[in-house]
């Protein structure tokens, strides 16, 4: 599947496709015509507070277990701005359009990063859509 995943600030490459920022806060210090990405969608991001439950700004931070399950609730509500994002994204790449889904610059392992979860779900859409035409 032609999906990518980075930070912001990684430097865009000519394979990259669609660029989609997909945190919930746009990064500081950044000017509009300045913007290595193509589209913010900061839904697809972790709500404001499960962000600060990861990292801990209110009490002990919660396990990436925890965590990843509390997303992956979170996207995948059925009514919601996130399924039409999702969607939008999976037929994309259902029909062959790489996209890359970009994340915060603090956010160093991708193992542990709510893009690379995200990729997995735009994944299995592409999937879906690419059976059901």
């Amino acid at each position: 599947m032609p999906i990518r995943t980075k930070r912001w600030n990684d430097a865009p490459e000519p394979g990259d496709g669609l660029r989609v920022l997909v945190c919930r806060y746009r990064p500081r210090g950044v000017r509009k015509d300045q913007e290595p990405w193509d589209a913010w969608m900061e839904d697809l991001g972790p709500s404001r507070e499960l962000h600060a439950a990861f990292y801990g700004k209110e009490e002990a931070p919660i396990t990436w277990l925890e965590y990843r399950q509390r997303y992956l609730d979170e996207i995948m509500r059925p009514s919601g701005r996130c399924a039409v994002m999702l969607g939008a994204l999976a037929v994309r790449v259902a029909a062959g359009e790489t996209i890359t889904l970009l994340c915060s610059s603090a956010c160093v392992d991708a193992e542990r990063c709510h893009r690379t979860l995200l990729a997995e779900l735009i994944e299995r859409a592409a999937e879906h859509a690419k059976r059901t035409r």
